[in-house]
């Protein structure tokens, strides 16, 4: 259904901006210009009649575009697939030769050759429609041109494409080897018919075969692309209600690299018996030969589209598939008629120059040269050797053109259109009539209320026949995905309905992601002040030694500087989806870090007042002064912060949360605290700690002592304890990731608070009033305080 919806938008873009056919110039630069790919080669086949028929075969494999080039290239024709181009025209001279069947109406065609490509297949639908070498999307540029059906395609996803858009636009449509269950679904393909069966019916018949010789230990070897994994999840599901085991499956791609190619092949090794799904192609089966030739005694089954491909197979890997089996559809082979031999032994070059493909063909398979010069220097450099024919070679001489094992029914497909034709034509009204004006065609309407669609339910009018009912919109949260629906259905826990409400969908998750643009801002700003805490630090390192460093504990300062860039990187834990781990973090990180900051500002203000008390003569304080007091501080009021978070992780830690009844259709993924009173304890130390420093620093701000920083530290804490304060209740008010920006931004201008009061002084004086940072100005300066 993704690939089908992407499709029709994809046709919907088309429309919009490729303009109708009209007369005159063209502009130079039109307001709306869509560039397609060209095709080195144009493989086109048109007989004009009263009532055409739009064909897309697969008659050669894609190369795609070559050499960087804006060009696209098919090569390699199949003389099997240009035989369902032959019988395409032999049918339709026989039906024409017949005046019986089809009286006064000449039936003419307008075929292209897809090459196998979804993109090819969906151009030339366009093309067959507008009538032009230029697709002109919903509009004819041929007249009176009566285009009634599409026969094709030979694969199920250039089928698939050409569906999507003759659904939309009302052709029907008849595939001769498209076997994907999907198109079968007639609501989405409601034109599509096809004359072979769905892979689902062999399936179940390839379960049946399985159980019969009791095969349940089996592999599977897939094609890596969409038909590969469809066809493995569809045959994984008859095979798991047969109660049949798969031992391995394997994905084949091109180009597959010799290691992964030697741990494949031991692998493979664990079964006998080995299932090939999805669809074949010529790259598939190079890849896959590699494998297959380490597997001569393994038994390999194959579906019926593997038919489509035997004049590949014999080449590539038929010789190592002795004892395999394959299955194959039952038809009519029409080409053992004499009359379609005699018709396929007159396609000849010299008879049509103007066939490339018949021209190919015979390059290819007889290595004839062809008119064109630019081929022979191409398949020279593939061949080596060719030369000028005899005229005498046939399509009949090769033996892949009239092999009967194939799967393809291309004849019946024709055959179909050409009966429905008849059928249409001898029920039409006769134009002599005098009835003909009775004829009404609209079905009368006859109800008292009209069905409820999906997504309504009934109610049935109070005192009112149980026909008469009202149509009400389904409540928040349930659904009905039936016409008629007396009762909706709620919707699980993790999904929500859509807007129509006839389907759950998964509920949109809501985190702050890395992606968002405050993500952006915030990893920036808390870059910014890292690098500038770095910067910081540099400079008293460098200036480690001068007055103004050592006066103020350069210790301290050093310590203060790398818990405040410890707690910049802590933004990062609350970016992202929140898992356990992160969650745990998140505060603990930042508790700890900001705790061993304000404990060395508190350590700070001591050192300040013990010094002041130690300027008297004979002082006791003067045994205090030292490292070992500012130390035993930080390293005190620390550890009360750590023995906090550890309490709370051991009892009751933070996790990952689910939030599914905030917000309606969305899942808000959010950290919870698990125990509040851990939470609210280490920010209620934080606060402590702060408040102890505050009032220290407010009562030593102006002590005589040199270069005091008490009332630096006075207004960090102020500023501080102003954002915490305020952060409670909007950490309160706020769900999602609105709580996670609000405690990033207290972080943020908590941290930048210290970084800005306590250390740009310094760094002004250091940097630009180096005359201040002497020992002379520090002595003068507690001479005149004294």
């Amino acid at each position: 259904m993704a690939v089908c919806n992407s499709l029709i938008e994809l046709i919907y873009l088309i429309m919009l901006c490729v303009g109708p056919c009209r007369s005159g110039a063209l502009t130079a630069n039109p307001a709306c210009h869509l560039e397609i790919v060209k095709t080195y080669e144009e493989y086109e086949y048109i007989k004009e009649g009263d009532i055409m028929i739009g064909g897309v075969m697969t008659i050669s494999q894609s190369l795609g575009p070559r050499h960087k080039e804006r060009i696209f290239y098919c090569d390699q024709p199949s003389p099997q697939k240009y035989r369902h181009l032959v019988e395409f025209l032999f049918l339709v001279k026989e039906l024409n030769d017949n005046p019986s069947r089809l009286p006064n109406v000449t039936l003419g065609y307008h075929i292209h050759d897809s090459c196998g490509t979804p993109q090819r297949a969906l151009m030339n639908v366009l093309k067959i429609l507008s009538g032009t070498r230029e697709p002109v999307p919903n509009y004819s540029c041929v007249a009176m041109r009566n285009i009634v059906g599409f026969i094709g395609d030979l694969e199920s996803q250039p089928t698939i494409s050409m569906a999507s858009i003759l659904g939309v636009l009302g052709y029907s449509q008849i595939s001769y080897g498209a076997t994907d269950p999907s198109l079968s679904d007639r609501v989405t393909f409601p034109y599509f018919y096809r004359t072979v069966q769905s892979e689902e019916g062999e399936y179940i018949a390839l379960c049946k075969l399985l159980k019969y010789f009791g095969w349940n230990w089996i592999g599977i070897l897939r094609s890596d692309d969409y038909s590969g994994y469809k066809d493995h999840q569809l045959l994984i599901k008859y095979l798991s209600r047969e109660g049949i085991c798969v031992a391995f499956t394997i994905s084949v791609r091109e180009k597959l690299p010799i290691d992964e190619l030697q741990k494949k092949i031991v692998t493979l090794y664990s079964a006998s018996v080995i299932i090939i799904c999805g669809d074949v192609g010529i790259s598939n089966l190079q890849s896959s030969s590699a494998e297959m030739y380490y597997l001569r005694r393994k038994t390999f089954i194959f579906l019926s589209k593997w038919l489509n491909y035997v004049d590949v197979l014999n080449y590539f890997v038929l010789e190592l598939l002795h004892g395999s089996l394959l299955f194959m559809q039952k038809r009519i082979h029409y080409q053992y008629v004499p009359r379609f031999k005699e018709f396929s032994n007159s396609y000849k070059p010299s008879k049509y120059p103007e066939d490339k493909l018949l021209e190919d063909i015979w390059l290819w398979k007889f290595s004839c040269l062809s008119n064109d010069q630019s081929k022979h220097e191409y398949h020279r450099y593939l061949f080596h050797f060719l030369h000028n024919c005899s005229g005498k070679e046939k399509l009949t001489d090769l033996p892949s053109y009239l092999n009967p094992y194939h799967s393809a029914s291309l004849m019946n497909a024709v055959e179909i259109m050409f009966v429905a034709l008849t059928h249409m034509q001898n029920s039409l009204p006769k134009q002599t009539s005098q009835y003909k004006h009775m004829y009404n065609y609209q079905l009368p309407i006859s109800w008292c209320s009209e069905s409820c669609v999906p997504g309504y339910r009934k109610v049935t009018r109070p005192g009112i026949y149980m026909c008469c009912y009202d149509c009400v919109w389904c409540p928040e949260g349930e659904i009905s995905n039936t016409t008629d629906s007396e009762n909706c259905i709620q919707c699980p826990k993790m999904e929500w309905p859509n807007r129509k409400k006839t389907k759950c969908i998964p509920k949109t998750v809501d985190f702050l992601s890395y992606t968002h643009v405050l993500s952006a801002f915030f990893s920036a700003t808390s870059a910014l002040f890292f690098l500038a805490s770095l910067l910081i630090l540099g400079v008293f390192i460098t200036y480690r030694d001068s007055p103004i460093v050592r006066a103020n504990n350069r210790s301290l300062s050093f310590l203060l500087l790398v818990s405040i860039k410890l707690s910049f990187l802590s933004v990062f834990l609350f970016l992202g989806c929140p898992v356990d781990i992160t969650c745990m973090l998140r505060i603990i990180t930042f508790g700890i870090t900001f705790s061993i900051a304000v404990s060395s500002l508190l350590a700070k203000t001591i050192m300040v007042c013990v010094a002041f008390k130690a300027t008297k003569p004979g002082s006791s304080w003067r045994k205090w002064l030292g490292v070992k007091l500012s130390n035993s501080v930080v390293l005190f009021c620390s550890s009360i912060q750590i023995i906090i978070c550890m309490t709370w992780l051991a009892i009751s830690p933070p996790f990952q949360e689910l939030d599914i009844h905030t917000s309606p259709g969305t899942i808000i993924i959010q950290c919870n605290e698990g125990s509040a009173i851990g939470f609210y304890s280490v920010i209620g130390y934080m606060g402590l700690l702060a408040a102890v420093s505050f009032v220290l620093a407010f009562l030593a701000r102006s002590l005589p002592d040199s270069f005091n920083e008490a009332k630096y530290i006075t207004f960090s804490m102020l500023l501080f304890c102003s954002v915490w304060i305020t952060m409670i209740p909007a950490y309160l008010s706020t769900k999602g990731k609105n709580t996670v920006c609000v405690e990033i931004f207290a972080i943020l201008t908590s941290s930048a608070g210290l970084l800005a009061c306590i250390f740009l002084p310094k760094c002004y004086i250091i940097q630009f009033r180096s005359e201040m940072n002497t020992k002379s100005q520090l002595l003068g300066n507690r001479q005149n305080q004294y």
